[in-house]
């Protein structure tokens, strides 16, 4: 039996966790585990209402579950983030994972979590520097005041790419996840994915 199955939206999703995860047992002071990443066909709304159909012949097969997908497409948008996770693991309780499955849903979509004030940030996405990358979000009201982060990070993020002429791809997404600090995020969603981590595969020491 394998520690975790994820069910995730898309590509770019499935390269940013499988970015991210390699690092989580040094970062969080967690054991090493087993998982497998699959990407749901209908995307966002797929996740949603389709998961615990999906994952429900898994049960046997992995200790936990875990469901990721974008309030932004989910066919749901005018519930609260916290209710639609709520509802599907409503759902993946009764088709017998019980407390096994977590949902994840992340708002607005999954740029949020790339949105972390950092050099290596810049890097990645051939910018100058992190200040003026951040000044740019500014100067073009991606970003307000009473926010770390840009209200439409998805359209931020690929007009930063455009302009600095870096190609947008899944794998780019995966780079980031690996070398940029999670520890300054903020986003409620990524606060769950990462304690979803800690309980489940806590320090044997």
């Amino acid at each position: 039996m394998k520690d975790l199955i994820i069910l995730v939206a898309d590509q770019n999703m499935r390269d940013c966790i499988e970015g991210l995860i390699p690092k989580l047992p040094h970062a969080l002071n967690i054991t090493s585990f087993t998982y497998d990443i699959f990407v749901h066909t209908n995307r966002d709304p797929g996740c949603r209402t389709q998961s615990p159909a999906f994952l429900v012949s898994f049960q046997n097969k992995y200790r936990f579950g875990l469901v990721i997908f974008d309030k932004e497409g989910c066919g749901q948008e005018s519930i609260s983030r916290v209710e639609l996770e709520e509802n599907v693991e409503s759902s993946l309780f009764i088709t017998g994972w019980k407390d096994r499955a977590r949902t994840i849903v992340i708002e607005p979509e999954l740029e949020n979590w790339i949105w972390v004030r950092s050099a290596q940030l810049a890097e990645i996405i051939n910018w100058d520097n992190i200040d003026s990358l951040y000044q740019w979000l500014a100067d073009e009201k991606y970003l307000t005041n009473d926010s770390p982060k840009p209200k439409h990070p998805k359209e931020a993020f690929e007009a930063a790419l455009y302009i600095s002429r870096k190609r947008r791809s899944s794998s780019v997404y995966k780079q980031i996840a690996s070398r940029v600090s999670f520890k300054s995020c903020t986003d409620q969603s990524f606060l769950k994915f990462i304690q979803c981590m800690k309980d489940w595969f806590p320090s044997e020491v």
